[in-house]
C-alpha cells in the first residue's frame, strides 16, 4: 500500500505535507513539532483478535509471570496480566469477575498461582462457582474464553490502555446475550478512548447507531470506506433494524448480484 499523500495538521498553522509515494510512514522524520502530539499516540495503538482459542492457542499454555505491562494482541499473556490486576487494581479486576459471571453463571474466580513446578511461570486456571477444584482454560467453551478476553481489554485501569483499540470480529463464538453486554462493554470504554471494531454479526451491529458505522466495500481494486446517510436510512429503520438492513445490502458491505 502506498502513500497517496501524507498529511500532519494543526488547527495553529494549517496543513503540513509529509510527501507521498512512499510506502512506511514519513512522520517521525518530518521537521513538523506536530508529531510529538501525534507519534505516541499512534504507537499506542493495538489490534486484538481472539481468533485462537485451539489446543495450541497462547492463551492456554504457561507464560512468565512477568509478562504483564499489557495485555498482549492474542491474550497469549491472560493469566499473567490478570494476576498483575488481582494484585495492584483489585477494583478492575473484581468488575471483570462480575462481568463474566453475567455470561457464564457457573464462573467463579480465576485460580491464578505461579506454576507449582516453575515459579517464574504462570498458566490460566478457573474454579467453579462454590467449588475449589481448579480448571485449566481448555475446559472452557470458546465464546467464554473469548469473552473473558474481551472483558480484560475493555475493563483494565485506564493506564494500561491505548489510545486507540482495534478490535478484530469480537462476536465470535458469544452467546446473543453476551454480545448484548459486549456493546455495553464497548460503549462504555468508547466514552474516553476510540474503539474501532470489524464485525459480520448483525445483532452486533444492531446495538449501535446509524453515526457509529463505517461499511468497507470492496471493488475495482480498492477498499472504500464510507458512512452512512441518517436521513436517506430514516424511512427504513421504522420498520428494519441495522443488521436487517445490512442482510437485504442496503447499507452495502456485502456482495453485489
Amino acid at each position: 500500500m502506498m502513500f497517496a499523500s501524507e498529511n500532519l495538521w494543526w488547527n495553529v498553522s494549517g496543513d503540513k505535507s509529509v510527501g507521498a509515494g512512499h510506502f512506511e510512514s514519513r512522520v517521525e522524520s518530518h521537521k513538523s513539532g506536530i508529531k510529538e502530539y501525534t507519534v505516541p499516540a499512534m504507537k499506542s495503538w493495538r489490534v486484538y483478535h481472539f481468533h485462537d482459542t485451539s489446543d495450541s492457542a497462547l492463551v492456554k499454555q504457561r507464560h512468565g509471570i512477568n509478562d504483564n505491562a499489557y495485555l498482549r494482541p492474542d491474550a497469549r499473556n491472560l493469566a499473567a496480566f490478570l494476576y498483575h490486576l488481582k494484585n495492584q487494581h483489585e477494583k478492575n479486576y473484581n468488575r471483570i469477575i462480575k462481568t463474566i459471571r453475567l455470561v457464564a453463571p457457573f464462573f467463579g474466580d480465576f485460580h491464578l498461582r505461579p506454576s507449582p513446578d516453575a515459579k517464574d511461570q504462570i498458566e490460566l486456571e478457573w474454579v467453579e462457582k462454590g467449588q475449589d477444584i481448579p480448571f485449566k482454560a481448555h475446559t472452557l467453551s470458546d465464546g467464554t474464553l473469548r469473552f473473558m478476553c474481551l472483558a480484560t481489554v475493555l475493563m483494565q485501569p485506564e493506564a494500561f490502555k491505548p489510545e486507540t483499540l482495534l478490535i478484530d470480529e469480537p462476536e465470535l463464538g458469544l452467546h446473543p446475550f453476551a454480545i448484548h453486554l459486549l456493546a455495553g462493554l464497548l460503549r462504555s470504554a468508547s466514552k474516553s478512548h476510540q474503539i474501532i471494531i470489524s464485525t459480520q454479526s448483525p445483532d452486533l451491529l444492531n446495538e449501535f447507531e446509524v453515526e457509529d458505522v463505517i461499511v468497507a466495500d470492496r471493488g475495482e481494486g480498492v477498499t472504500n470506506l464510507h458512512r452512512l446517510n441518517e436521513s436517506e436510512l430514516k424511512v427504513w429503520l421504522e420498520d428494519y433494524t441495522l443488521g436487517e438492513l445490512w442482510q437485504k445490502n442496503i447499507l452495502g458491505g456485502r456482495p453485489a448480484k
